[in-house]
C-alpha cells in the first residue's frame, strides 16, 4: 500500500476495523438465536482479517487483530480480551505458516478451516491456563468439529465477498 495517500490508508483501516465491530456485534446475536453451544461462533470478524492478511499485508492484519482483541476487551472484559487475542494470533501464525509451505496454492477454505481450528485451539488452551485445569480440553472434540463447520461457512463467505471487499481497496490504492 505504498503507493496511496496515509489518510485514504487510515479510511480504509478503520473501516475494516468497524465491519469487524458491527459483524462481532451481529455475530452475538446470531449465536444467541441459533442456541450455539458455548464458544461455538461462526468468526464473522475473521473474514475480515483473512481478507487483510491476503491482500493487503501481515502488519495490517496483525493490528486488526489486535484492536479486535481490544474491542472484546473493552466490550465483554479481561478474559474475552485475552482469548480473542490468543486465538487471532495462533490462527493469523497458522494461516501464515500454511502460505509459506503451500506456496500460497492452497484454497481459502482450507486456510479458512485451519485458521478457525486453530482460533479455537488459542482461546482453548488460553482457557485452560485461566482456569489452571486442563478440563476446558475436553470441549477440544466440540470445537474442531466446530471449527472445521464454522470455518468452511467463513471460507466461503470471504471467497463470496472478495469482489465487493476488493473494490474499496483499488480506490485506496490509486
Amino acid at each position: 500500500m505504498k503507493d496511496c495517500s496515509k489518510a485514504k490508508y487510515i479510511s480504509y483501516m478503520a473501516m475494516m476495523l468497524a465491519l469487524i465491530v458491527v459483524l462481532s456485534i451481529f455475530e452475538g446475536a446470531l449465536c444467541a438465536a441459533l442456541l450455539l453451544p458455548p464458544g461455538v461462533k461462526p468468526g464473522l470478524g475473521n473474514i475480515v482479517i483473512m481478507f487483510a492478511l491476503f491482500f493487503i499485508g501481515k502488519k495490517q492484519a496483525f493490528c486488526l487483530n489486535v484492536l479486535k482483541g481490544l474491542f472484546a476487551l473493552i466490550t465483554r472484559g479481561i478474559t474475552a480480551g485475552i482469548l480473542s487475542l490468543c486465538g487471532g494470533l495462533l490462527s493469523m501464525g497458522v494461516i501464515i505458516l500454511l502460505m509459506l509451505i503451500f506456496n500460497e496454492k492452497i484454497s481459502y477454505m482450507l486456510l479458512s478451516i485451519a485458521g478457525a481450528i486453530a482460533h479455537n485451539m488459542g482461546q482453548l488452551v488460553m482457557a485452560s491456563i485461566i482456569i489452571n485445569s486442563s478440563f476446558a480440553l475436553y470441549y477440544f472434540p466440540v470445537l474442531i468439529v466446530s471449527g472445521a463447520v464454522m470455518g468452511s461457512l467463513t471460507g466461503i463467505l470471504l471467497k463470496t465477498l472478495l469482489p465487493v471487499l476488493k473494490y474499496p481497496l483499488k480506490e485506496v490504492r490509486k
